[in-house]
C-alpha cells in the first residue's frame, strides 16, 4: 500500500481527479478545493478519509464500465482511505431513473440479494477484500419511518426533479413520471448522511444524487457535505455508446482473458484515452508519456491498444493469462491461424445453422444467431452463412465474429 505521506498532495490530487468529468469548470475548482482541504486535513490529523461508492445490483454480472469508479475507489484506498463498497439492496428495488427516458420495472428484495451475493467477489478484482468495507444501504433505508421521509423530502422541490434531463424529456412529452423515482436521489442521498462520508464517487449521471442530493442532506443533518468524484460512462466496444449489457457492446469480468483481449482491441482507437484513465492502473505522468509517444509517431495506436488490453486483462486475470490472450490474439488475428485446441461439436440430425450456434455456446441466444447471420457474420471454413433457419451444411471450421471458433464434426 502506498503511504499517502510519501506522495506530495498535488500528485494524489492528480491521480484522484485523473479521467474525470463535471461538465461545469468551477464545479471541478470546488471538488478540487474541498478534496484537498480534507486531504490536507487528513494527513494533520492522521484521520483516513470515509469514501464511498454504492452500486445497484440489479443485474447478477458485472462489466468493464462498473468497474470505472472501483478503480477509483482502489486509488484512494491504496492511499490509505477507508473504502466502502456499499450495496444497494434498498435502491435497487426503485432503480435510478437518472439515465433512462421511463421508469425501472421494479424489483423484489429476494431477486436484489441475489443478485448481491456475486458483486462483491466481482468487485474484489478491482478492490482489496481485506481493506474493504462492505456495507448494504437496507440495513438503515428499511429502518425508516414516514415521518423521517417526509422531514428528508422537505429539503428539495419538484422543479428540482424536473429539472433533470430525462424527467425534463419526459414531463414535455407527457409520459409518465411515477412518484416513486423521486424517492431514489432521496435514498442516495440519505446514504451519505448514514455512512457519514467525505467522498462519493460516482458516473456522470450521478451528479444529482451526488452533488444536490448527497450534499444537501448531508448538510441538513448536520455533516459537512461530501466531495463528488464524477466519471465519465465508459463506451462499449462501438466506441461511441455507454457500455451496456442490454445494448451487447458490454465486455463482461466473467469474460475469458482471450475474450475480454479480443473485444478491447475491436474498440475503435479513438476510444483508447479514456479507457487508459478510466480501467488501467497507470498514473497521470505515464498516461502523458504515451500520449505524447502517440502524437509524436513513436508509439503505433495498435500497440498502445495491446498495451491497454494486456493491462486490463491482467488485471482480472493475473500477468499470465494476460501473456497467454495476447499471445492468442496475435496469432489468431494477426498471423491469421485458428486457436490451439479448438473446441469440436459433434453435429446432430436435423440442426439448423441457428441450432448449431446456439447448442455449441457460439452466441448467447436465438436471438444473437439471427444477428449475426445477418450481419454475415457467421462463415464455415470461410463461407458466409446467409440463412438462420438453413440446414447445417456440414463439417468444417464455424466461425462467428472474429473470436469466436468451434470445429464442427459429424457423429
Amino acid at each position: 500500500m502506498v503511504d499517502p505521506r510519501q506522495m506530495p498532495l498535488d500528485e494524489q490530487l492528480d491521480l484522484l481527479f485523473q479521467g474525470t468529468e463535471y461538465g461545469d469548470p468551477e464545479l471541478e475548482r470546488a471538488m478540487r478545493r474541498e478534496l484537498r482541504a480534507r486531504l490536507e486535513e487528513s494527513q494533520r490529523t492522521g484521520r483516513p478519509l470515509r469514501v464511498y461508492l454504492g452500486v445497484d445490483p440489479r443485474t447478477s454480472d458485472l462489466h468493464l464500465g462498473h468497474t470505472v469508479p472501483m478503480r477509483k475507489l482502489r486509488q484512494f484506498q491504496d492511499l490509505g482511505h477507508t473504502a466502502i463498497f456499499l450495496i444497494g439492496t434498498f435502491t435497487s428495488l426503485v432503480g435510478d431513473p437518472g439515465d433512462k427516458d421511463k421508469a425501472r420495472a421494479l424489483m423484489s428484495f429476494e431477486e436484489v440479494m441475489a443478485n448481491a451475493k456475486t458483486y462483491t467477489e466481482q468487485a474484489f478484482k478491482v478492490l482489496d477484500p481485506e481493506r474493504t468495507v462492505i456495507r448494504y444501504n437496507h440495513e438503515w433505508l428499511g429502518d425508516l419511518k414516514f415521518g423521517d421521509l417526509i422531514h428528508i423530502a422537505s429539503h428539495f422541490t419538484v422543479q428540482q426533479f424536473l429539472a433533470r434531463d430525462n424527467f425534463r424529456k419526459r414531463h414535455e412529452k407527457g409520459d409518465p413520471i411515477h412518484l416513486h423515482e423521486f424517492f431514489y436521489p432521496l435514498m442516495q442521498g440519505y446514504d451519505a448522511v448514514a455512512l457519514e462520508t467525505d467522498v462519493q464517487i460516482g458516473g456522470t449521471d450521478q451528479t444529482f444524487n451526488i452533488i444536490v442530493a448527497g450534499r444537501k442532506l448531508q448538510e441538513a443533518f448536520g455533516q459537512r457535505p461530501q466531495v463528488g468524484i464524477l466519471l465519465p460512462l465508459l463506451p462499449g466496444t462501438d466506441g461511441k455508446t455507454k457500455m451496456s449489457k442490454s445494448l451487447g457492446n458490454h465486455i463482461p469480468l466473467t469474460a475469458t482473458p482471450e475474450d475480454m483481449y479480443g473485444k478491447i482491441m475491436s474498440v475503435p482507437d479513438e476510444a483508447m484515452p479514456l479507457y487508459m484513465r478510466l480501467l488501467t492502473r497507470w498514473g497521470p505522468q505515464e498516461i502523458q508519456a504515451l500520449e505524447a509517444d502517440l502524437q509524436a509517431g513513436r508509439l503505433h495506436p495498435r500497440d498502445l491498444k495491446m498495451r491497454i488490453a494486456r493491462e486490463v486483462v491482467e488485471i482480472f486475470h493475473g500477468p499470465e493469462a494476460a501473456a497467454r490472450a495476447e499471445a492468442h490474439f496475435v496469432r489468431v488475428f494477426q498471423q491469421r491461424d485458428l486457436p490451439e485446441d479448438l473446441p469440436e461439436y459433434t453435429l446432430k440430425p436435423g440442426q439448423t445453422v441457428l441450432d448449431v450456434l446456439v447448442d455449441a455456446g457460439l452466441v448467447s441466444s436465438r436471438n444473437e444467431g439471427r444477428r449475426m447471420v445477418n450481419q454475415r457474420s457467421v462463415r464455415l471454413d470461410g463461407q458466409v452463412l446467409t440463412d438462420a433457419l438453413a440446414p447445417f451444411p456440414g463439417p468444417g471450421v464455424l466461425r462467428v465474429g472474429k473470436r469466436r471458433f468451434v470445429r464442427v464434426v459429424e457423429a
